[in-house]
């Protein structure tokens, strides 16, 4: 039995970027791909994160596709839920599905020189062999319970954020949470109001800005059906006041200060213990570390039955916590709002590009790429939220379309062609990213503090130092002088 046709293009992950990229290919008139999901759903992080209060910090008008727009957003700021129901509804307008393979859990990355195509190990399921491969499982992915002493001997229930377990019954438990980051700071508010008591164990306060969250009416949501250019219009405007955001939180200025100011004047009026509030002032720069969009969480600190714990765990025992002052802290549950295992090292999966390179090897010291895209010496491959891609101030969806859109165009050059290599120059990457290192060091996110945004030996592979219109702008068009391109061999016909 003969092989199958290699693919045009495999994509690896379901979710926002998985399923946009797609989107977008067929809008270039590519359908010969497939999407490989590990799960049983599309959704990635949102169909992962139903911890009770997820939702996203970025307005619902931006986080979304510009090419998808949604004129029935029901608030400012969407829960995951409804984030959720949008994603499913791209599968079931662009008919998707039939595209989608579940259950497919890619393993290892193989390019193959001489024929042009990248080996894709599938697990428990027959190798795929495509010319261009698109990594969009995000960097958000993968979590696992962090590495404090002890930990396994714990006898009382653990929950994960990222993977909530909504068969367990809070009611009336002793419940502590460890973490004070983007996810505790949604979970809290709503422990409290059904477990006996909450405890909240935090190593960094983060500064926490005011979410106001109105309900779209009804007539909005009629006009912005009626006119899809005023929908356009608020989405822009959203857009450029979150650009200048970057003012104070990208960079030390006037600003940043401003930032501070409205973070500290928030805690002012929510907590009204003076040694509370001290234990709840950051000793770091606005946007060293990602800020905090709630209005709830102050005051669910507040409530009698939570407690705010700052001295520094020291292990976990089998009742529950110990802290460096010597208390055990004994609880029926733990709830562990670590975050993920974001790739800032190595790579999730075996990658091995041209002459066995090994893109692991590479990134051993820090990941990095051409304009967050693609990396020298592993052809045809793109990554969607690659490394210094990541937002400080505006959504990442902003930033992943312009991702989707360079990378689509990539592929579109490769089959039309018919190139079997499409490799970026090494000396253009290498000078892409000395110039953005330097930018980096006069950032607030290298401005001393330790965050997820750094590896151990404080190399920012996450961020990008500028505007999302600077960056959107570097991937306005595929620059063919930034590639190396091999075409196929032709057979040249004897006479």
């Amino acid at each position: 039995m003969s092989a199958p046709p290699p693919l045009d293009v495999a994509i690896v992950g379901a979710g926002f970027a998985g399923l946009g990229a797609a989107i977008r290919l067929r809008h270039k008139g590519i359908h010969n791909f497939v999407i490989l999901e590990r799960g049983t759903a599309v959704g990635g992080t949102w169909r992962d994160n139903t911890y009770p209060g997820a939702a996203c910090d970025i307005p619902s008008r931006l986080y979304s596709y510009s090419f998808a727009p949604n004129p029935d957003w029901s608030h400012t700021y969407s829960g995951s839920e409804e984030i959720l129901t949008y994603i499913e509804h791209m599968v079931r307008e662009y008919d998707l599905e039939p595209s989608i393979r579940f259950r497919h859990n890619v393993t290892s990355l193989d390019f193959d020189e001489t024929a042009g195509l990248w080996t894709v190990a599938v697990e428990g399921q027959p190798a795929l062999h495509a010319r261009a491969v698109v990594v969009a499982s995000g960097p958000l992915s993968n979590c696992s319970f962090p590495n404090i002493p002890g930990i396994e001997t714990y006898e009382g229930h653990k929950v994960h954020s990222a993977r909530w377990d909504h068969g367990y019954d809070f009611a009336d438990k002793k419940v502590a949470v460890v973490g004070t980051g983007a996810s505790a700071v949604q979970i809290v508010p709503e422990l409290v109001k059904n477990a006996e008591s909450v405890k909240v164990f935090q190593r960094t306060p983060g500064w926490v800005l005011p979410r106001v969250n109105r309900r779209t009416s009804g007539a909005t949501k009629a006009l912005y059906r009626q006119l899809p250019a005023v929908q356009s219009a608020a989405r822009q405007a959203w857009f450029w006041g979150h650009e200048t955001v970057a003012l104070g939180v990208v960079w030390k200025t006037p600003l940043t200060r401003a930032v501070e100011l409205v973070g500290q004047a928030q805690l002012r009026a929510q907590v009204k213990d003076p040694w509370l509030r001290r234990q709840l002032t950051p000793d770091f720069r606005a946007g060293c570390k990602r800020l905090l969009m709630t209005s709830d969480y102050y005051p669910a600190l507040q409530r009698t039955n939570c407690k705010l714990v700052t001295w520094p765990i020291v292990r976990i025992s089998p009742k529950g916590i110990r802290t460096a002052e010597g208390i055990e802290h004994q609880f029926d549950c733990i709830v562990f709002a670590t975050g993920f295992d974001v790739s800032k090292t190595g790579t999730p999966i075996p990658i091995r590009g041209r002459g066995g390179k090994v893109l692991a090897d590479e990134w051993s010291r820090g990941a990095y790429a051409h304009k967050s895209v693609a990396v020298s010496g592993y052809p045809n491959l793109f990554f969607t939220f690659g490394p210094n891609s990541g937002p400080g101030h505006n959504s990442a969806l902003v930033y992943m379309e312009a991702q989707i859109d360079y990378i689509t165009e990539a592929v579109r050059i490769i089959v039309e062609r018919d190139l079997t290599m499409l490799d970026v120059r090494r000396d253009r990457q290498d000078t892409y990213n000395a110039r953005l290192q330097r930018r980096l060091r006069r950032t607030t996110w290298n401005s001393g503090c330790s965050s997820w945004y750094l590896t151990e030996d404080k190399f920012n592979a996450t961020m990008f130092p500028g505007f999302a219109t600077e960056f959107a702008h570097q991937l306005r068009a595929v620059d063919m002088a930034d590639f190396d391109a091999v075409a196929q061999p032709r057979l040249v016909e004897r006479r």
